[in-house]
């Protein structure tokens, strides 16, 4: 009861989670630039760029995968296209399927897009067919054959009146069909492969195309011919035309003539002039490596290449897509990075906070970047310089300041700057022999980190007392003592809070504690056996000299720093991976985080597991407290990351202590009731323990349950009393209004009606029998006053002691004033 007592009143409820919303496939944004719809397996979510949150999700009923979509030019009809041949028209803001239909092609759609007027829509499929269909009057128009292949684009001419459509296949060309005919008007050649996208000048004259062949085509669509070939010598995944009003000399435009942006395979935006057939401006991304073959060409396979390139003309602004799934925005006409959303992380392996408040987390994913998100606007900078899979984070106290280390045997300092936000590396260290796989920093101050390898040592590195001073060149780091520190690989460091003793864990089975006293060398203190698998986890305890491990042997254990002595075991039902120790909280808690997804929350002082955080589906590899112990952060090898609200359930403080009193006073059936209102909710069985008072001041806070609670009541006549209380309290505190406004309020409402006035025919008609019976009294009583009853006779005797002790322990330890 103690373990109920102290932790219950504390809530873990998530505030918010950075979850995978794109995969890969066509990203498309809204006219009025508000959100981004791209698809992900099954579903299309619906990305708000304000707040960088999924705000709705579509998502087939039948789980088919969704080949392509396409939202009209109004934003208000999404179709989507699905691998069962099915296409269905959405309204998006309700996530509610309006229609489907057959798609008629005998293969999955490849391709869809909208006229301007949204009134036709446009499908081509890889059985090499395009069909046209009125969305309005739900039929098809066309059917367009000739194509050879899969047609991977379709896109109508932005002047409407023309009723053009152009398209392309595997054969490379650029088909143009007359909608009125149905017929192929010509086959545009230039190209050479796969034709990845078009642009339209304002008037409709010129036409812009681009494709993997390298090479981007001027055509004069009057008279059908090539205007000019530009080649751009990357495979151009898109491109968008300069708007001609506008001053962009920031970007190399000095001319009128036709300018456009071009974003491919190199992953840098670049202007080309048409007229010129020359470069006036590349993108320089000073972070991003350039992604080269040792024989100087560039490689196919660039992670960070670019997919896709989408105007936003009302804000000036460019969206361009990443083949790792990243989206990046960039404001004209200078081209910065505004904002940066991650549709897919892979692997979370570590997650930290970071910066003032806690504003910000760091996430090592399983790639050689970096990820920095904003928790506020889910925004993200992707921190370049390690060359391999990052393994291991850690942030320093002020939290300014964090390391991270990798595969590629080096270790980095970051640094982020407080009123931009930027994060920059300053540092570096390379001796390692084998992978870094744990990094720690100093608690007390930036003075040094240390780290553990796959090559069995530790090591500890010195840091300057200001990366300021080091100007703007990445400070090079030595280590200062190095020591042999196991006979397998180093899972885990970790610093005491004096910066005094440095623990290591290993495969080996074996946890070292190591005195940092010494410049230059680790001095041995003792060994912790007892483990009979690898230590993945090591951790220090805030206030006590303990030491806490955990092994892949399914158990964690608290050693003592004298004598290295084992003080406690607990067993898990999985591999516990991280280990952090809360200690702003009733009893000091460990925070063990396992391989089945879940975290678990255990009391020190008892080792009984609390509270089961269950948010993730796979190995959950990183796990962070923030500084005041208000907020978690755990990251997963699911691609999710979720933060958790640590908070007091100050509203129900009261009620366990009144329900621990009602206990002691041996108000038994009082006290169950609120346990089982407290545990598990509202139940009918509880309506009977419960008094009027209780309602009062619980009730108001759930009145959707309570309406559906009161209709099973209200049918039953043992407990229509209880159901009519309640109403009776939810009207008093609710204007009839604002009641009406609660999901199914309506429908609870017209099914208590019949019922009530059945009850209260019953209760007249008893009533008006007991007027006889009260008839019967009057005239049959004798002279005399009966003896008064008192109802305390019925009640159990309370403890005056323990009622006098009790409340005063409640006012210290809540400061609360008697009521």
């Amino acid at each position: 009861l103690n373990i109920v007592f102290l932790l219950l009143p504390y809530s873990y409820d998530v505030s918010n989670k950075i979850e995978p919303f794109y995969k890969g496939g066509k990203v498309q944004i809204s006219k009025d630039e508000k959100h981004i719809f791209c698809t992900c397996g099954s579903r299309v979510n619906v990305l708000e760029i304000s707040t960088g949150k999924v705000v709705h999700s579509i998502e087939q009923d039948d789980q088919e995968d969704i080949t392509s979509f396409a939202l009209s030019c109004d934003d208000e009809i999404l179709v989507t296209a699905s691998r069962a041949l099915l296409l269905k028209q959405w309204d998006w803001r309700k996530a509610q399927c309006t229609r489907s239909w057959k798609a008629i092609h005998t293969v999955p759609v490849a391709s869809m897009t909208f006229d301007p007027t949204s009134t036709l829509l446009a499908t081509g499929g890889c059985d090499g067919t395009i069909k046209l269909w009125d969305v309005v009057k739900q039929y098809c128009t066309h059917n367009l054959k000739g194509s050879s292949g899969v047609v991977h684009l379709v896109q109508f001419h932005p002047d409407i009146s023309l009723l053009q459509l152009f398209s392309s296949s595997l054969d490379c060309g650029i088909r143009l069909w007359d909608l009125r005919s149905s017929q192929c008007v010509c086959v545009l050649q230039s190209h050479y492969s796969a034709v990845t996208s078009l642009a339209f000048s304002p008037d409709g004259g010129t036409m812009l195309s681009s494709g993997r062949d390298k090479i981007c085509t001027v055509w004069n669509l009057k008279t059908r011919t090539v205007k000019r070939t530009v080649p751009v010598y990357e495979a151009v995944e898109g491109v968008v035309l300069l708007p001609a009003k506008g001053d962009f000399s920031q970007i190399g435009v000095k001319t009128k003539d036709l300018h456009f942006i071009t974003a491919g395979s190199k992953g840098v935006l670049r202007v080309w002039e048409a007229s010129t057939a020359r470069c006036v401006y590349t993108q320089t991304l000073p972070s991003a490596p350039v992604a080269a073959s040792e024989d100087g060409k560039e490689e196919d396979d660039n992670p960070s290449s670019l997919t896709y390139l989408l105007p936003l003309p009302a804000s000036s602004r460019l969206a361009a897509v990443t083949a790792e799934h990243n989206i990046l925005l960039y404001q004209l006409p200078g081209l910065t990075t505004q904002q940066q959303f991650v549709g897919y992380s892979d692997e979370v392996l570590d997650v930290k906070f970071l910066g003032k408040g806690d504003s910000h987390i760091v996430v090592a994913t399983n790639s050689c970047q970096l990820k920095v998100f904003e928790l506020l606007t889910n925004s993200c900078q992707i921190l370049y310089g390690h060359t391999d899979t990052v393994l291991s984070l850690d942030v320093f106290k002020k939290g300014a300041l964090f390391a991270s280390c990798a595969k590629d045997k080096s270790i980095r300092v970051w640094q982020m700057d407080s009123a931009s936000g930027q994060v920059r590396c300053v540092a570096q260290g390379f001796s390692h022999a084998d992978a870094v796989g744990s990094i720690t920093c100093s608690r007390l101050k930036a003075s040094f980190i240390a780290s553990g390898s796959q090559d069995c040592t530790v090591k500890v590195w010195e840091l300057p007392a200001d990366f300021s001073t080091t100007g703007a060149d990445i400070h090079q780091l030595t280590a200062r003592a190095t020591e042999k520190a196991h006979d397998k690989d180093v899972n885990s460091v970790a610093v005491s809070p004096n910066d005094k003793l440095l623990a290591s864990g290993s495969q080996d089975r074996t946890a070292k504690l190591w005195s940092l006293a010494g410049d230059r060398d680790l001095g041995l203190l003792g060994v912790f056996r007892g483990h009979r698998r690898g230590v993945w986890a090591v951790c220090f305890s805030p206030v006590d000299q303990v030491l806490a491990t955990s092994s892949a042997d399914g158990t964690t254990k608290l050693w003592s720093l004298q004598d290295f002595s084992c003080l406690k075991v607990g067993k898990n039902t999985s591999l516990t991976l991280k280990y952090t120790i809360l200690i702003r909280h009733p009893q000091p808690c460990s925070l063990p985080s396992g391989s089945d997804g879940l975290v678990k929350l255990w009391t020190i002082k008892t080792n009984e597991c609390v509270k089961t955080l269950d948010a993730h589906q796979d190995k959950v590899w990183g796990l962070h407290a923030s500084r005041k112990d208000d907020k978690m952060v755990t990251g997963s090898a699911d691609s999710n990351i979720t933060i958790w609200l640590v908070k007091p359930l100050k509203s129900k403080v009261f009620f366990f202590f009144f329900f621990f009193y009602l206990v002691r006073t041996s108000y038994y059936h009082v006290g169950t009731g609120y346990y089982l209102f407290l545990r598990t909710g509202l139940r009918t069985t509880d309506m009977e323990y419960l008094s009027t008072f209780h309602l009062y001041v619980i009730f108001p806070s759930c009145p959707e349950s309570l309406l559906r609670y009161c209709v099973v009541w209200n049918t039953n006549a043992r407990s229509c009393l209880d159901a009519q209380t309640v109403l009776q309290v939810l009207l008093t505190h609710l204007p009839p209004e604002e009641l009406l406004q609660y999901q199914g309020a309506r429908t609870h409402l017209e099914g208590l009606i019949p019922y009530t006035e059945r009850h209260m025919q019953r209760i007249g008609r008893l009533l008006q029998a007991s007027m006889f019976l009260d008839y019967m009294w009057q005239k049959m009583r004798v002279t005399g006053a009966p003896a008064r009853v008192s109802l305390t006779e019925y009640l159990p005797e309370a403890d005056d002691e323990a009622t006098g002790s009790f409340f005063p322990q409640m006012e210290e330890a809540f400061h609360v004033e008697k009521m």
